[in-house]
């Protein structure tokens, strides 16, 4: 095979490969804790959190959306304020046994309501003013990085899009283990070459080379995967966590959320793959003797308005919901839920909560990064949500 026909293959599978050869050199420092997992689930289009943790029982409720709402009568109880989408009931026995969480009310200040500019502020855990070129992960594992040996420090899984990844060192982003290890066994580890732009090609398929030789997927799973877009997205993460030497964390995505009319069927619709895919993140881990050292968390760039349009759907929004999963984690409702009657002038919600204090938490207490490194990373000091 020619190389640019190897590169056009490589990059059907693998949307970016910044992986490093394996004799780069990492950041100073590598931290064991990276061997807790973190799984981000991207809500791409924006879920509407109303719909989703309900205020069944405030009245401002029914009236904001007097045909786009979820009846008290099928709302999936948790209090005697709050209940699921009834798309949700696969995910009542990890609330029952205290593995989830729902993270109330966050937002961030001056909050921007374009899809671009909000998702990669909350990509990069920039200010809304603040344009920056890294993931936060990215930047996490620049600062401390994981261990050299792991597969790669992040994966993301489908689409090629790298999220908070975004121009890590050792970021992968792959559409399928097979298709990677196809067109990886295709790499010509012992090229040699002056001209810079051919290093970087042989370069590149070095590390194709070596990534593909540390992933070998678990092919004997007892768990079903769901057969839709996020159920496979997840057997592809699950696949890359059972077979490589090692990762930190896994980027997938389900959309689109972007429910400006026809809501609820859409949105019913997704809650199901997301209930779905999660449960079998759930089983996966466990069959992997690993669910107590994964945590999933949801994030999306912004919430819906508080009132319904007259289109059947809701428009883009601010304050959200965001949702925890894993064994370890400390289930309940934290935080406090955006008030329906105190809105900005344009209808909207108020944040209570500062999304960067989700990544402070997964940070500070899920991977035991000191606090100082936190807030470099963070660019600011941020409370624990006590999730985990």
């Amino acid at each position: 095979m020619k190389r640019r026909d190897f590169l056009s293959a490589l990059g059907a599978s693998v949307g970016v490969l910044t992986l490093p050869n394996a004799f780069a050199q990492t950041a100073p420092g590598t931290n064991a804790a990276y061997k807790k997992l973190l799984i981000l689930i991207e809500l791409k289009g924006a879920n509407d959190g109303l719909n989703t943790l309900v205020p069944y029982a405030d009245p401002a409720y029914a009236s904001l959306r007097p045909s786009v709402q979820i009846k008290r009568d099928q709302v999936l109880q948790l209090s005697d304020r709050f209940g699921l989408h009834p798309s949700l009931a696969p995910l009542m026995p990890m609330w029952q046994s205290g593995e989830m969480a729902a993270l109330m009310g966050l937002g961030y200040p001056q909050p921007n309501l374009s899809h671009f500019r909000s998702i990669e502020i909350w990509d990069t855990a920039s200010k809304s003013n603040e344009y920056l070129n890294e993931g936060w992960l990215a930047r996490a594992f620049a600062q401390v990085a994981p261990p050299k040996s792991f597969l790669a420090d992040g994966v993301a899984v489908g689409g090629g899009n790298l999220g908070p990844l975004t121009n890590g060192s050792r970021a992968l982003s792959i559409a399928s283990t097979e298709a990677f290890l196809r067109n990886a066994r295709l790499a010509d580890p012992h090229g040699r070459a002056y001209n810079k732009a051919l290093q970087h090609i042989l370069r590149l398929e070095g590390d194709a080379r070596f990534a593909g030789n540390q992933l070998k997927p678990k092919t004997d799973w007892k768990t079903d995967f769901p057969n839709h877009s996020l159920g496979q997205q997840v057997k592809t993460a699950m696949q890359v966590v059972s077979a490589s030497s090692g990762v930190a964390a896994v980027h997938i995505g389900l959309g689109s959320f972007d429910t400006h009319g026809g809501q609820l069927g859409t949105h019913q619709a997704l809650l199901t793959q997301l209930a779905e895919s999660i449960t079998t993140i759930k089983r996966a881990s466990e069959e992997l003797g690993r669910w107590n050292d994964t945590l999933a968390l949801t994030y999306c760039e912004f919430g819906r308005r508080a009132k319904e349009n007259a289109s059947g759907g809701t428009d883009h929004g601010t304050a959200n919901v965001q949702f925890a999963f894993g064994g370890a984690v400390k289930g309940g409702l934290k935080g406090e839920y955006q008030s329906l009657t105190a809105l900005t002038g344009d209808g909207n919600f108020i944040h209570t909560a500062d999304f960067r204090s989700v990544y402070a938490t997964v940070l500070n207490d899920w991977w035991g990064l000191p606090k100082d490194t936190t807030q470099s990373i963070l660019g600011g000091t941020y409370p624990s949500l006590g999730f985990v």
